[in-house]
């Protein structure tokens, strides 16, 4: 972003700016992995989270509620009218909310971190699966793995259900228990039929007027495990359209994870920008057209 535009609050991919009854929120080119913000933007990528985000609200707002006002740069307040073409197609202006302490994560499938500590105790996150499943399979039915929600250069941690319960009360944890599993289901559903396997996922609700509200960003490439499911085939890792392949390359490098994080190629940022966009094609069914600066 412009010098000029000083954010009141920077987290790892987006940009804050309280306009006192709204928030302007920012998605920015940065991508983090291990929760390390890389030195190296990825083309496009913050109009991707936003645009994506964007449907996403649309198709389920009869679900839950969202705390979305307007993306349009026409809605901007007059002292940022100067920067609407850079803001374009990565802005959105929200409705404050009061965040809930935790990640609701749900798992529809057996992968990453889920495939280790199922290799080693048959559970994951602490809830006991059937044994004999490979890796990536498909799990009997989604289970909702709620985590910590950790400062910039700290890590997530998994927590029981039972901990969530503590943190925001057991009627809420239950309730956002349920809106998760009933919002990964209906968007696996239709990414399904539009070519891709919502592995996983991650949302955060928050409270507004009293109501809960799906916040921040939902079923992105930087928030979900997106595979291809023409070539989907269990018992080995998938290629994936999201920023598991940042990952991976990493995890080849030999880092140890722990700021700093290593130069990215130029060839891993083409290829990361080229399958971010290629997840809201094809989940959108609509081209993706670049709108700001």
């Amino acid at each position: 972003m412009a010098p000029e535009l000083r954010p009141t609050a920077r987290g790892k991919v987006r940009d804050l700016f309280d306009l006192g009854d709204l928030l302007l929120m920012v998605a920015t080119d940065r991508i983090s992995a291990f929760d390390v913000i890389l030195d190296d933007p990825i083309p496009y990528k913050g109009e991707v989270l936003t645009k994506l985000s964007l449907f996403w609200f649309d198709s389920l707002a009869d679900i839950v509620p969202n705390h979305l006002v307007s993306a349009d740069p026409c809605d901007l307040p007059d002292e940022y009218m100067n920067y609407a073409d850079e803001l374009a197609g990565r802005m959105m202006l929200v409705r404050k909310a009061d965040v809930f302490p935790v990640e609701c994560i749900v798992r529809g499938y057996l992968a990453g971190s889920g495939w280790k500590e199922y290799q080693a105790s048959g559970t994951v996150c602490g809830q006991q699966l059937p044994a004999g499943l490979t890796e990536s399979a498909q799990l009997p039915e989604p289970i909702f793995t709620p985590s910590t929600k950790a400062e910039i250069g700290e890590h997530d941690e998994n927590i029981s259900f039972e901990r969530m319960a503590e943190l925001v009360g057991a009627q809420t944890a239950e309730r956002l228990r349920e809106l998760s599993i009933a919002v990964y289901t209906r968007a696996s559903e239709l990414a399904r039929r539009h070519g891709i396997i919502i592995a996983d996922t991650k949302f955060e609700f928050g409270l507004i007027d009293g109501e809960i509200a799906l916040v921040d960003e939902v079923l992105t490439p930087d928030s979900s495990r997106f595979w291809p499911a023409d070539s989907y085939e269990p018992g080995h890792g998938q290629p994936s359209f999201d920023k598991q392949f940042v990952r991976d390359w990493l995890e080849s490098s030999g880092w140890d994870k722990t700021p700093p994080a290593p130069e990215l190629p130029e060839d891993i940022i083409a290829v990361t920008a080229e399958k971010y966009i290629e997840a809201y094609e094809m989940i959108t069914g609509e081209p993706f057209v670049p709108e700001g600066d």
